[in-house]
């Protein structure tokens, strides 16, 4: 995957119950509520999956919120991010094995998806450990595969990438 390096804005919401005359304690808490708050957010479709916050740049003056109390602090800061691309190969391990294909994980991404139409030398065994075989090797659960991306889409709903995966190539497929 390519890792990015973004700079981002962000409005970081503050409880009144944490503010303190110290500067540093209010800059922990900000600090803080910034990286609970990427790792809920998870990903975006603009930057892939947020893997970590590398320099906080600024944290602006807060303003205060009449109804609650809470003080929202504007900040920027350089996050290092993960996002898929079209064409790029991929390691990754066998998360669920259906009829038509076996569902992978790699990294953050946690739908990955290899059609038994990319697999054409693969046949399909069911039973209590389904799998599928060909004459040299196989693919069951937590079987490490090499596989290249066909495509990607990004589900809102989710707040993560879905991708669609082939093992047609060369040097592809369990390693």
């Amino acid at each position: 995957m390519v890792f990015l390096k973004v700079e981002m804005s962000w409005n970081v919401l503050i409880s009144p119950s944490l503010l303190s005359p110290q500067g540093l304690l209010l800059r922990k808490a900000v600090i803080v509520r910034l990286l609970e708050d990427i790792a809920n957010r998870k990903a975006s479709k603009d930057h892939g999956y947020y893997i970590a916050v590398s320099e906080l740049k600024a944290i602006s003056d807060g303003k205060v919120r009449e109804l609650t109390g809470d003080v929202l602090f504007p900040v920027t800061f350089t996050c290092i991010t993960q996002k898929p691309m079209k064409g790029e190969v991929l390691v990754g391990s066998v998360d669920k094995i259906l009829k038509h294909g076996v569902f992978l994980k790699s990294g953050p991404i946690e739908s990955i998806f290899l059609s038994e139409k990319t697999m054409s030398d693969y046949k399909y065994i069911g039973g209590e450990n389904p799998m599928f075989m060909n004459d040299h090797s196989k693919l069951e659960k937590d079987t490490v595969v090499r596989f290249k991306v066909m495509g990607f889409r990004w589900m809102e709903a989710d707040r993560q990438f879905q991708l669609l995966a082939t093992l047609a190539g060369d040097y592809l497929g369990p390693l």
